[in-house]
């Protein structure tokens, strides 16, 4: 099985650099993504179901993707909760004890008043594997997943044969990662897959 996994195009808090996990923001309007969506549309040809976060920056990039495709929601990819972080940029949060802990932690604690990492993964993780078992059992050979950097991020650093950490996995607004698994060796319990390739 391949699974194509896309990060949503740019919304104007990524424009202005901002941390974007809860809000539900659209897409920005900006001049030049018709390219891009050409490049991504090449390299999802034949795909034959589209997985998605349910929030509004990835219904609309798969819409732009896949005109074509009903794009099935999946509730645990969402973005994580950034707490007191959230639409903040580095420079308004670069002063404040609570920012610098958390830089400092290498983003390992909990956002204040926001969400756990640690926990933040295991959903992402969960929604993924679930997704996958619902492929295989309805024999999808090639399928999408439009979600968040830090979805694609918590995934891959799971299930890389080759344990790469989970920022090593950052990606560009519209990037990419082709995953291939194994479907027989996933049906015994192997969650690990086989080559990853950036798009």
């Amino acid at each position: 099985m391949e699974i194509i996994m896309i990060r949503h195009f740019q919304t104007p808090g990524n424009v202005e650099k901002r941390y974007i996990g809860r809000t539900d923001e659209p897409l920005a309007d900006l001049k030049g993504r018709e390219q891009l969506i050409r490049e991504r549309q090449d390299s999802c040809r034949d795909v034959e179901q589209v997985i998605i976060s349910p929030m509004k920056r990835c219904i609309q990039t798969a819409a732009c993707i896949f005109p074509d495709k009903t794009p099935v929601l999946c509730e645990k990819m969402r973005e994580c909760d950034f707490g007191l972080f959230e639409m903040k940029r580095y420079e308004e949060l670069k002063e404040i004890p609570a920012y610098q802990e958390w830089l400092d932690s290498n983003g390992t604690i909990p956002f204040p008043e926001g969400e756990d990492p640690k926990l933040f993964r295991q959903r992402c993780v969960e929604g993924f594997y679930e997704c996958v078992d619902r492929l295989i059992s309805e024999e999808v050979k090639k399928a999408a997943m439009v979600v968040h950097g830090g979805t694609i991020m918590a995934v891959l650093s799971c299930i890389d044969k080759e344990k790469r950490e989970f920022y090593h996995w950052q990606l560009e607004n519209g990037g990419g990662y082709r995953v291939e698994l194994d479907e027989e060796a996933w049906r015994q319990g192997s969650r690990v897959s086989g080559e990853i390739e950036k798009l």
